[in-house]
């Protein structure tokens, strides 16, 4: 049996993918494509790029109405949709809040009350103006900011296994940064979980997986550990030690809900399972 195993770096992050049952060459150049297409899409959804679509949104939509290509405007009325139904828990106007803390410059730190307020008075996907009769995007004042870093991944990967799917390949895997995964045919992935060196095998066949989590991207002040996954309503980092985890159909969606879960808590999980039919979540 074949089996061919490829890597890249994109949205500040590793994507590896592994790909089974059919012919070396062949498996081999639909994982290059696949992995191509992420790299095309960091170059897109990167707001760290100061070329890439969102930065150049960030820069202007404020002034004017910028125009954007039609599946970058879906995924950002997807993640409209997402905010509203997760009462913005998930939120990807929260960029003002992450710099703000230093999270994705290097420089983490607390912010003071007024700096806190002033971000905060930035966030919120009312801000957001989407017009679909001309694909633009308007922020309804200076500052605003998007950043796609907790739907970002989850969307490349979707992408991604359009191509493979199209391609023919019936078993595969791929997973962006070890937090959201997607499987092609059937496969068992392990979840880490805090206090313990035993991850959990989690069986998955044909779809896909998202953890969330403030380890990994934290700073510690004061004798507190301050993770990048902010409450948009409080416009602090969330103190929760544990993961919690998403799975269903989309990456993408995937990826934004293990982010509002995590917000929200475990006792929102009833309520992720009826808004969102086919998704499951739990926090370990």
């Amino acid at each position: 049996m074949a089996r061919v195993g490829l890597a890249t770096f994109a949205m500040a992050t590793r994507f590896e993918i592994v790909l089974e049952d059919g012919d070396h060459t062949r498996l081999r150049a639909a994982g290059e494509e696949a992995l191509a297409e992420i790299e095309m899409l960091d170059r897109q959804l990167s707001r760290f790029r100061p070329d890439s679509d969102v930065s150049l949104i960030n820069a202007y939509a404020a002034e004017r109405p910028a125009k954007v290509e039609p599946r970058l405007f879906d995924l950002l009325k997807c993640a409209v949709e997402i905010s509203g139904a997760t009462y913005g828990a998930f939120d990807v106007t929260v960029a003002p809040l992450m710099k703000e803390w230093g999270f994705g410059s290097g420089g983490c730190r607390i912010p003071n009350q007024d700096e806190l307020a002033r971000a905060r008075s930035l966030v919120g996907m009312h801000h957001l103006i989407l017009d679909r009769s001309c694909f633009t995007v308007h922020f309804d004042k200076p500052g605003v900011e998007i950043d796609l870093g907790a739907i970002g991944k989850g969307y490349a990967i979707d992408r991604a296994f359009e191509i493979l799917k199209e391609l023919g390949v019936t078993h595969a895997l791929l997973h962006g940064g070890t937090s959201t995964v997607y499987a092609i045919g059937d496969w068992q992935v392990g979840i880490p979980t805090w206090g313990s060196e035993s991850p959990i095998n989690f069986p998955l066949s044909n779809c896909a997986l998202s953890v969330s989590a403030v380890h990994g991207r934290s700073f510690t002040a004061n004798g507190r550990e301050f993770g990048h996954v902010i409450n948009p309503s409080t416009g602090e980092p969330i103190s929760y030690s544990g993961r919690a985890v998403v799975w269903g159909p989309s990456a993408t969606y995937c990826d934004a809900l293990s982010t509002a879960l995590l917000v929200l808590g475990e006792e929102w999980l009833p309520e992720l399972t009826s808004r969102f039919p086919g998704y499951s979540g739990q926090i370990y």
